[in-house]
């Protein structure tokens, strides 16, 4: 198949590449390379694919509705794996207008090019962020997310609805994906997993917010990915799915891996809780183990072994 993979240049979206291009689909990169985080690291996650004639990259952003129906008229692409956002709850907050801007406009660009070039399934990225401060644990598909507490988790619930008129309007197959917390080699650097290791790895900081007890559920890129891929390959219609571990670590007990692992002792400052972060996410993976055959396998510890092997590897990049 030919499938565009939107923020191919990212975290998610570079390894959701490579697990397409090693089975034998032919990739369109859509990435606008911001500065969100260090461009040379997008860089880095896409020049692994430099040499790949299976593989075509196009620079420019998922706002800019010329330039993807360019890309629509010149790449005959069959599905779409839209990965590509403005990410983070608390830089929402401080810019509720760029998120708006990119996950909302962005995403109706997409799905509009995708109903007049007849796209056979649109894998839409929404985030765990639209279930809030759910009192409801595991949180579920069928669970109402009316109340983001957060502009991040506000747009991506919006991204949300207008997959779903899409699919009313003019039948367009639309799976929605919820990630939780994804990490892993490769990981973002705004993200605690590598903030944390690279802290306490550095004799650091570390700042926690809250008295520790919050909990994630952490999903390992491998995982996140298989679901990914499940989403692309199985036309639904319109449906959302969970992609977590389903199983939930106490942020002190993260902070006691990664000690564990480096071999080195947290310095640990403690602040109030954030605005916008919730104290609990934990997904209810019975309705994609179902329909998706999605079966996350990797724990915390042999995830975050992974990860800081890899960190221990790459660090002078940072």
């Amino acid at each position: 198949m030919k499938i565009l993979v939107t923020g191919g240049a990212g975290f998610i979206g570079s390894n959701v590449t490579k697990k397409l291009l090693e089975r034998g689909d032919i990739v369109v990169c859509v990435d606008e390379f911001n500065d969100y985080y260090s461009p040379k690291i997008k860089e880095l996650n896409v020049a692994q694919f430099e040499n790949d004639p299976n593989f075509t990259l196009h620079r420019g952003s998922i706002t800019d509705f010329d330039f993807l129906k360019t890309v629509f008229e010149k790449e005959g692409i069959q599905r779409v794996v839209h990965a590509a956002a403005r990410a983070g709850v608390r830089p929402s907050i401080e810019n509720p207008f760029i998120y708006e801007d990119t996950n909302v406009k962005g995403t109706l660009n997409l799905l509009h090019l995708s109903k007049e070039f007849g796209i056979e399934n649109f894998v839409l990225f929404s985030s765990s962020s639209v279930y809030g401060n759910s009192s409801k644990v595991p949180f579920s598909e069928s669970d109402p997310v009316d109340n983001p507490i957060s502009p991040y988790a506000a747009t991506k619930k919006a991204t949300e609805l207008l997959g779903y008129t899409y699919h009313h309007l003019y039948k367009l197959n639309v799976n929605v994906v919820r990630p939780f917390t994804v990490y892993g080699p490769g990981g973002r650097p705004d993200m605690f997993p590598f903030l944390c290791t690279k802290l306490i790895d550095e004799g650091a900081e570390v700042k926690r917010f809250g008295d520790g007890s919050t909990q994630r559920d952490y999903t390992f890129i491998d995982d996140l990915v298989d679901g990914v891929v499940a989403a692309l390959d199985n036309i639904l219609g319109y449906e959302i799915f969970n992609l977590g571990n389903s199983s939930t670590v106490e942020l002190n007990y993260f902070i006691a891996t990664v000690e564990k692992i480096l071999g080195k002792k947290a310095c640990v400052k403690e602040f109030p809780m954030q605005p916008g972060d919730v104290r609990i996410t934990n997904a209810d993976l019975t309705k994609s183990r179902k329909l998706l055959g999605y079966d996350p396998k990797v724990k915390i510890e042999e995830g975050m072994e992974r990860f800081i092997a890899w960190y221990q590897e790459n660090k002078q990049l940072y």
